[in-house]
């Protein structure tokens, strides 16, 4: 008897852990707005918090702690340090939605991510 609650127990832990959304896999927070082109975020067309959509081009190799994100409009950089998750094990080329608040850095407009979807 406890072999087989050990193995629902595990079965169930498993499956807990294995969930993927009906919209793919989230980290940080959900995206949630209408997409705005890269067009329009780097020449300040836009409002602070963005919602984006593209593919991801290249990532930070070490610790995935950024990545750009490129749609028909353009190429731009994201940053994910502040939110809390690294994009590591998400691969290049992979369309995904992204949230986050525009920012500089240095001469460079780009954004720190609070949430992705893909």
């Amino acid at each position: 008897m406890k072999f087989f609650v050990c193995l629902i127990s595990g079965f169930l832990l498993l499956a807990a852990g294995c969930h993927r959304s009906p919209s793919g896999h989230i980290l940080g927070k959900a995206p949630a707005g209408t997409p705005r082109p890269v067009l329009s975020v780097r020449a300040g067309d836009t409002p602070v918090h963005v919602v984006m959509t593209g593919k991801m081009i290249e990532k930070c190799p070490q610790a995935g702690c950024w990545f750009y994100l490129k749609d028909d409009t353009g190429v731009i950089k994201v940053d994910t340090k502040s939110a809390g998750f690294v994009v590591v094990n998400v691969p290049l080329q992979t369309e995904l939605t992204v949230a986050g608040k525009v920012s500089q850095e240095g001469n460079e407009v780009i954004v720190e991510a609070t949430g992705l979807r893909y």
